[in-house]
């Protein structure tokens, strides 16, 4: 099944002449041609609302249709409508999945990446993990799972506020691990769909890797709960577009604006302490390389182990490396001991910091 975005600025007469038809053909095609061409300025100046993206001409299709596969090979009929919208999520009133506008272009990943440090998604392998937790909360929606009492006792309170932030436990048994950052533990919404993507993923042998876990409760269940729900209607057969790209006159550039600051500012100060620790303002290195010299060489590299460990955001992690770097400066540190050593230690400081920051309970809660 093809999914197109509701994507025109202004209604079309039902029956249009056909040189008008072929004008709004041709102006659709060259719309999506200048996002091959266009630099990021002229991108930035793009609203979502002028976006031409349509799923079966993008990369999600394909993983969509192997997200409808998986769920017929479990016997599960039901399909979740996608949709392109501004980021990843599974709105309540309606049981489908929005996909991040990134994700239907190339070259909007490349934007993506350019501003955010990394796409969200944008592996096949990461995209069909978002997919299939996602899918978890549309079928929780379009059959009203969260209203049985089970689904309650081993989850907890549909309910519940959402936190605006979540203080993990990596070591509890009592939640799978499916996407990065324990985000079973964010909301009982969350676990239930995170239980879900784990029983979904083919080949996951969950009854083996779970075994003696607390969650294996939560895996069993979802195991009857699909039996007993194949083959049947959902309740709520709603198909509504939430948030479509068509409704947001926003810019690229202020919508990547927005996310600067939210990343920014989640993310605590490094203290003087502990570059000093791992730096030094002594005189007699001042004829070593400096400590920003070496920062801005491994920045990349040391973005990537950390993001590897902890599962925070690129991008905020990146500020923090440019915000050390600008310290560095300012303090005139330099580097003591052997490069490889101290670039050693500096992906240890930059990975515990963000380890104390996760248990800190300001995690934020994302999908």
């Amino acid at each position: 099944m093809t999914f197109v975005l509701a994507e025109n600025l202004h209604v079309k007469k039902k029956h249009p002449p056909a040189s008008a038809a072929s004008s709004q053909v041709r102006t659709r095609r060259r719309g999506r041609d200048s996002l091959a061409t266009a630099t990021d300025q002229q991108l930035l100046e793009l609203r979502f609302k002028d976006l031409d993206l349509r799923l079966d001409r993008s990369e999600v299709q394909d993983r969509v249709d192997r997200l409808y596969r998986e769920l017929d090979h479990r016997g599960i009929g039901f399909r979740p409508h996608v949709w392109f919208s501004y980021e990843w999520f599974s709105p309540d009133r309606s049981p489908g999945i929005a996909v991040p506008f990134y994700l239907g272009h190339p070259r909007l990943k490349k934007l993506e990446l350019r501003q955010m440090r990394e796409v969200e998604g944008g592996s096949e392998a990461w995209c069909m993990r978002i997919l299939r937790h996602e899918a978890g909360h549309a079928i929780d929606t379009a059959y009203r799972l969260h209203r049985r009492k089970r689904w309650r006792e081993l989850f907890g309170s549909f309910s519940e506020p959402y936190p605006e932030f979540y203080n993990p436990k990596p070591y509890s048994r009592d939640f799978v691990t499916h996407l990065d950052m324990w985000y079973a533990q964010a909301h009982p919404a969350e676990d239930f769909a995170e239980t879900f993507a784990v029983w979904l993923r083919p080949g996951s042998q969950w009854r083996k890797l779970y075994r003696g876990w607390p969650a294996m409760r939560k895996l069993e269940y979802v195991d009857e709960l699909m039996h007993e729900i194949a083959g049947t209607p959902p309740a709520n057969r709603s198909r509504e577009h939430v948030d479509p790209l068509g409704k947001f006159s926003m810019t690229l550039r202020e919508h990547y604006r927005q996310k600067h600051v939210q990343y920014a500012e989640e993310f605590p100060d490094f203290y003087d302490r502990d570059l000093r620790r791992l730096f030094s303002d002594d005189p007699k290195h001042r004829d070593r390389p400096t400590a920003a010299g070496l920062l801005l060489r491994i920045r990349r590299e040391l973005g990537l182990h950390v993001a590897r460990w902890t599962g925070e955001y690129q991008y905020t992690i990146d500020q923090v490396i440019t915000d050390m770097i600008h310290r560095c400066r300012e303090l005139k540190l330099r580097v003591a001991r052997s490069e490889s050593k101290t670039k050693i230690d500096a992906i240890t400081m930059v990975t515990v910091q963000t380890m104390n920051y996760l248990h800190s309970g300001r995690h934020r809660v994302a999908l």
